[in-house]
């Protein structure tokens, strides 16, 4: 009886351990396909999906650490990126010379799709498919 309940024990851990997320993971351009302020009781904090067409968002991961933000072809914020646990630590590059840091928590990752939310009070969540 020892015996299996350590083995439940063992599965329930294990199956309750989340996904390791290691920097490759994220390499290439994300389309942001739906942007949300999950907390907020206002449905105008979601972004429209006629916008996400026309403005075309999306965030690129380096493999030697550069990311860019871009919407409407234009880059709305670069820096430099490392991953911690499930999130997404940035320095970005302010026009003045100045840096600012900012985390994105991972909520989901595969191959295919992310989920990330950034951290600030007016939290906003992102749904980004990965382009080949």
């Amino acid at each position: 009886m020892t015996k299996i309940c350590c083995f439940l024990l063992a599965i329930i851990a294990l199956s309750s351990c989340k996904q390791v997320i290691k920097p490759e993971d994220l390499f290439g351009k994300w389309k942001y396909v739906k942007v949300s302020n999950p907390y907020s009781r206002n449905p105008d904090d979601t972004v429209s999906a006629k916008e996400l067409r026309e403005k075309s968002p999306s965030v690129t991961f380096s493999p030697n650490g550069h990311m860019d933000i871009i919407s409407e072809g234009k880059i709305l914020s670069q820096g430099k990126y490392r991953v911690e646990d499930h999130n997404i630590l940035v320095t970005e590059q302010l026009p003045d010379g100045k840096t600012r840091n900012f985390p994105f928590y991972i909520m989901s990752l595969n191959g295919q799709q992310m989920i990330f939310e950034t951290k600030e009070d007016d939290a906003v969540r992102v749904t980004a498919i990965h382009l080949r």
